[in-house]
This record gives structure tokens, C-alpha cells and sequence, in this order.
């Protein structure tokens, strides 16, 4: 039934400003669509077959935060997650062992985002 993901949509007070954070780090093009009837910015990046997509938060039916944690498949979890912090990430939990190969950390993105990083 399902056979992948292929959109992970964070809500966010700023929706460009989180998308071009992103694109940065990752290297790759942020895409905009502004709707006609609102003026509403709905921005995003592809990495890894993923769109990562930033909706406008709405407190009553898209609060920010509100949305679960992504972990992303990473090859070293100590150093995406110093390049992390070093691009404006903080420290939010771990890094944790989770199994035999298998690590986890959380860091909350500029705009309040919890991401997490999951690999050896």
C-alpha cells in the first residue's frame, strides 16, 4: 500500500525563509508557489527522492511544531550533526545508541523545526 515517502511538509511561520535555509545546506534549488486567491507561500527542496516542503503554520489548523520528526538516513550521525549545529542548528536530544549501528540524534532547525538524523 505504501511505497515511500515523497513529501515530508513542516508547517512554519516563514515558509521561504525555512526552504532557502535548506537549500543552502543541502545545495540544491528552493521551488516557491504563491497561491492567487491568498498570497500564501508554500516553498520547498527535493533531496533524496523527498520533498521537503514549508506550508504557512495557522495556530487553529496548521500550528508549527505540529508536525512529527523526520529522521533522515545519514552516513555519519556526529558529523551531519556538527555541520548542523554549525549551520544554525541547536542541540535538541542525543546523540543516542539505538542498536547495534544505529544512532539517533534531534536538533531543532533556525525556525524551531525538530529534525532528527538517524546512522552510524
Amino acid at each position: 500500500m505504501f511505497e515511500g515517502v515523497r513529501t515530508v511538509m513542516v508547517f512554519a511561520v516563514d515558509p521561504e525563509a525555512s526552504a532557502r535555509w535548506y537549500g543552502d545546506l543541502l545545495g540544491v534549488p528552493v521551488r516557491v508557489d504563491v497561491a492567487d486567491d491568498t498570497g500564501a507561500v508554500y516553498a520547498w527542496v527535493e533531496t533524496g527522492g523527498v520533498e521537503l516542503g514549508f506550508h504557512p503554520a495557522d495556530d487553529a489548523r496548521n500550528p508549527r511544531g505540529g508536525s512529527p520528526v523526520v529522521y533522515w538516513r545519514v552516513p555519519d550521525v556526529g558529523a551531519v550533526r556538527e555541520r548542523l549545529l554549525a549551520a544554525g542548528c541547536a542541540h535538541h536530544r542525543g546523540p543516542l545508541v539505538i542498536g547495534p549501528g544505529r544512532r539517533i540524534a534531534q536538533l531543532r532547525d533556525p525556525f524551531g523545526t525538530v529534525i532528527g538524523i538517524e546512522g552510524p
